[in-house]
């Protein structure tokens, strides 16, 4: 199914710095399969998201510590690399790895209506945040501004993708400032 929102590329790392001085780039991965990157051919990588990426041959890459390691073809030496840093890497969408039932993609929850398990309207899922323990959904309120709605089982009871709803079940403190 097409998304409104659907972006042409996906962020699957983000380069930190050169790796050695063989032309290696340390990566912060942000795919929540890692070893996607062994199989790769190609990628695209660009400064930011609002730049259209360029397509690189990949030559290898490899775990070091809780890093990838990737090197480009062509690319042999740490000078060559070095103006990668804090550079994105990206795939296509249509390569993206297919998600499970009842998972999505970020880009998919943006837009998104929020409102109680009472019928009450919190707003629209305007950002997902990744925290490490859980996602936060920041949601713009018309009356309380932004509302920041932690993506847990016992706050989110359920996501309709056709209806464009989360439902949230309110704990006491959820919104206490």
């Amino acid at each position: 199914m097409s998304h409104p929102n659907e972006p042409e590329f996906l962020v699957i790392g983000q380069i930190t710095k050169p790796h050695g001085v063989r032309g290696e780039l340390r990566v912060d991965v942000t795919t929540e399969e890692p070893t996607r990157f062994f199989n790769l051919e190609k990628v695209h990588i660009a400064k930011n998201e609002r730049i259209t990426p360029e397509e690189i041959e990949v030559d290898s890459a490899r775990f070091h510590q809780d890093k990838v390691l990737i090197k480009f073809v062509g690319y042999n030496y740490r000078d060559q690399v070095e103006h990668f840093r804090k550079w994105l890497i990206l795939v296509p969408t249509d390569q993206a790895i297919p998600l499970e039932e009842g998972e999505f993609f970020y880009y998919q929850l943006v837009g998104m209506a929020i409102e109680t398990d009472e019928g009450e309207s919190l707003g629209e899922v305007i950002e997902v945040i990744q925290t490490g323990a859980n996602d936060v959904f920041v949601v713009a309120h018309p009356e309380r501004g932004e509302l920041l709605i932690p993506d847990t089982e016992e706050v989110v009871t359920h996501i309709d993708s056709d209806l464009r709803k989360i439902t949230v079940h309110v704990i006491p403190g959820l919104f206490d400032s």
